[in-house]
């Protein structure tokens, strides 16, 4: 190591710190939420999403996270405007580092949906403007990088879309679901794998040797192993799943007929039972915000034995009343409810007064499309009634373990690069004495940016896990797990091609496809609007910093 590296080996120090910090704070949100639905459906357990978080954003590092990594450090700018400057370059990474971290930090403060991708990419390029002003950006690469920002989330989107389309289809649309899901549960579980494997052995890592296998090598091997997981998901997985979930229908629906049993034995001579007051609140706060003309509404529930009424607390009524909405109305319009697929009818209408038959609540309101005609908040309407059928959603809550699991390895292959593409600049700077940075990626670094991850998951992740996506779309199991796959599939894709795009912009570009396809009011685009601004944002907010950074430290520590 000679004299010169050793004067600066302060730098070293600090990006190692500052790139840790920055990998803590990608853990403890974006991997998170990857498995927040995982956790809230009480499908898996905090501490076993917390073990396959750490497991699965390691491996993603290791296996994929080389080579979105050398993109970082040398895609976008050119490494060898800065020969014989070498400090001068360990000095922009460091400012890269401390740009973007501080970027997400004060993101976070304000709540900003901000993509540590673009963080990093804007933080290089600012860095980059003031040492070699703009002949040391790569502009025709940063326009590719930038390029597929806009179209990784349409990919994935459509992607989301048209798998949601097959599973409508094949799943959700029939009359009995539970078959023809398991069915189709290991294509699933084959289809997963089969990707995962092809984004670690085509063009594999040097380190480990994988480069070495052909083309139709990597092909068998992940064809390979997704059969091999098919059939045990066929034969271990699916009868299992299958008496689970029929167990658990079963002891639903045997203990809402008890509960209707026990209200008729207490009160026979009403016609009128009290229902389950968060259930109807639900549907009356809708209908209040519907603020209509007509005078009243009855929510009655048809379940062939008991009929309700009810009025706005939820609470059973003796006789013949009904809720007053008491709103200014458009006069002249129809209250005009059209559910496909649904339990609920208009059963009466008379003048002002409109009667709707609700369906018992063991009967789910299945891919309920809905349109309130001339309705402001027909969108709100359109939420509440989308559910998957008690047997589906267990189903595809089980399927959400593998989508969360998959999320997590493209998630390691591609953000960890984020955390340490410039501190992997900064070392190989040092330890070669040379900015040519030839060497390939050390494999200690990525796990040392995936423990980050972990770190920060274990830390403040285990407190802050919660369903992704209920503000921008409503999302249930099995939209969720298209969602997570057409996403973490892009991902992956981007990872091989080495493209440093953006895990969370994926998921809302299939949240918001997803969305159209299930219901046209179902995507809530004004907070869409500032996710895109504060994408948009992002990237000269980090450079900006970068930039005063990388200033601050010629002034002072050339």
């Amino acid at each position: 190591m000679s004299d010169l590296t050793s004067e600066w080996l302060w730098i070293v120090i600090l990006a190692f710190i500052i790139s840790f910090f920055l990998a803590f704070g990608i853990g403890a949100n974006d991997v998170a939420n990857a498995f927040g639905t995982s956790v809230g459906s009480k499908v898996i357990s905090l501490l076993w999403a917390c073990i396959l978080a750490s497991i699965f954003e390691v491996l993603g590092a290791v296996l994929i996270g080389y080579r979105v990594s050398d993109t970082i450090r040398k895609g976008i700018i050119d490494p060898m405007q800065y020969n014989n400057s070498e400090k001068l370059l360990a000095m922009g990474n460091l400012s890269a580092l401390t740009g973007s971290c501080i970027w997400m930090f004060i993101a976070t403060l304000f709540r900003l949906p901000v993509s540590a991708t673009h963080s990093i990419v804007g933080a290089t390029v600012g860095f980059s403007l003031v040492a070699k002003g703009t002949r040391g950006v790569s502009w025709e690469k940063l326009g590719f990088i930038v390029g597929s920002w806009f179209f990784s989330p349409v990919m994935s989107g459509i992607m989301s879309a048209l798998l949601f389309l097959f599973v409508r289809k094949m799943v959700l649309n029939k009359e009995k679901p539970l078959e023809p899901g398991l069915t189709l549960l290991p294509l699933f579980y084959a289809f997963t794998v089969c990707i995962n494997a092809l984004s670690v052995f085509l063009d594999g890592s040097e380190l480990l040797h994988f480069n070495k296998i052909p083309l139709y090598g990597s092909f068998i091997l992940s064809i390979g192993l997704a059969l091999i997981v098919g059939v045990l998901v066929r034969y271990l997985v699916v009868p299992w799943m299958r008496r689970k979930i029929i167990a658990e229908i079963t002891f639903q629906v045997k203990a809402e007929e008890n509960k209707c049993l026990e209200a008729e034995d207490e009160d026979a001579d009403k016609e009128e039972r009290k229902i389950s007051r968060a259930e109807n609140k639900k549907i009356l706060d809708l209908f209040s915000r519907l603020r209509r003309k007509r005078k009243s509404i009855t929510l009655k529930e048809a379940d062939g034995e008991c009929t309700k009424s009810l009025n706005e607390n939820g609470a059973a009524l003796d006789g013949e009343r009904h809720w007053n909405s008491n709103g200014n109305g458009v006069a002249g319009r129809d209250v005009q409810l059209m559910l496909l697929n649904t339990e609920i009818n208009e059963t009466a209408s008379a003048g002002n007064s409109t009667t709707l038959l609700v369906a018992k609540p063991e009967v789910e309101i299945v891919e309920a499309e809905v349109e309130v005609v001339g309705s402001n908040d027909r969108k709100h309407l359109s939420r509440e009634l989308i559910k998957d059928k008690p047997e589906t959603k267990m189903l595809f809550s089980f399927l959400q373990i593998l989508t969360a699991i998959f999320g997590s390895f493209a998630h390691g292959g591609n953000d960890v690069s984020n955390a340490i593409g410039p501190l992997i600049g900064v070392w190989m700077i040092y330890n070669e004495g040379s900015v040519a940075q030839k060497a390939p990626t050390p494999i200690w670094i990525l796990i040392y940016g995936g423990a980050g991850i972990s770190i920060g998951l274990w830390v403040l992740g285990r407190r802050v896990i919660k369903t992704m996506g209920e503000d921008l779309s409503k999302i249930t199991p099995s939209s969720g797990f298209c969602i997570e796959i057409g996403a973490a599939t892009t991902v992956l894709v981007a990872s091989y091609f080495a493209l440093p795009i953006s895990t969370t912009h994926c998921k809302v570009g299939s949240i918001i496809f997803t969305g159209r396809v299930r219901s046209n009011e179902n995507v809530d685009w004004s907070l869409f609007r500032n996710i895109f601004i504060a994408w948009v944002v992002t990237l000269p907010a980090s450079g900006a910093l970068s930039a005063l950074m990388m200033f601050l430290l010629e002034q002072f520590a050339l």
